[in-house]
């Protein structure tokens, strides 16, 4: 069985994973990227620095929470100078099933590691005002049953990752999260 940090190691960096993404989100997930900024002054970037944990991210490229998420966390990561990395989840759930969330492969997953390759904290999938907006969101949806569900919960889909580009609440709720996840882990 791989290790974490052999998952590391074989990644590719979360720079060459956003450009060779292939499907619709792409260009959304640029946007974030280019229009959500840290704060070089959150007492957060002097821990990472000091630290130094190398981030490896457990995605998929038709993954909307992915699509915001790795932005943001591409954002903090290059501005403390770490390495982060992607693995891709469908094509090795050996890993993925290590850090199941409620039983299910939930992703993004950000697995950070230590000098010696051991996880020390992990973040994701999701901020939890973003989990509380789904939950509302799904609340709404008919029953599985229903014919119009599909198309239904397709529409939700559409309009969270539309929400998640054009409202920059959602990525700093994201950013606060994963600060203060980040800050725990490191303390």
């Amino acid at each position: 069985m791989k290790t974490e940090q052999q998952y590391f190691e074989e990644s590719m960096s979360m720079a060459e994973y956003m450009e060779q993404m292939t499907t619709n989100l792409k260009e959304p997930s640029f946007e974030v990227y280019k229009n959500f900024n840290v704060n070089p002054e959150d007492k957060v970037f002097q821990l990472l620095k000091e630290k130094k944990p190398h981030i490896l991210a457990i995605t998929e490229d038709w993954c909307g929470d992915a699509m915001l998420n790795n932005a943001v966390i591409r954002k903090i990561a290059e501005e403390a100078d770490l390495d982060i990395r992607c693995a891709f989840r469908d094509a090795d759930t050996d890993l993925i099933d290590r850090y199941l969330t409620n039983g299910g492969r939930a992703i993004p997953i950000y697995l950070f590691l230590n000098e010696q390759g051991e996880v020390i904290g992990k973040w994701g999938p999701r901020a939890p005002e973003l989990q509380q907006l789904v939950v509302d969101m799904r609340a709404e949806l008919p029953e599985k049953e229903d014919p119009t569900f599909e198309e239904k919960q397709k529409q939700l889909y559409t309009s969270l990752q539309k929400k998640f580009v054009i409202d920059p609440q959602c990525a700093q709720w994201v950013y606060e999260d994963m600060k203060a996840v980040i800050t725990k882990t490191l303390s």
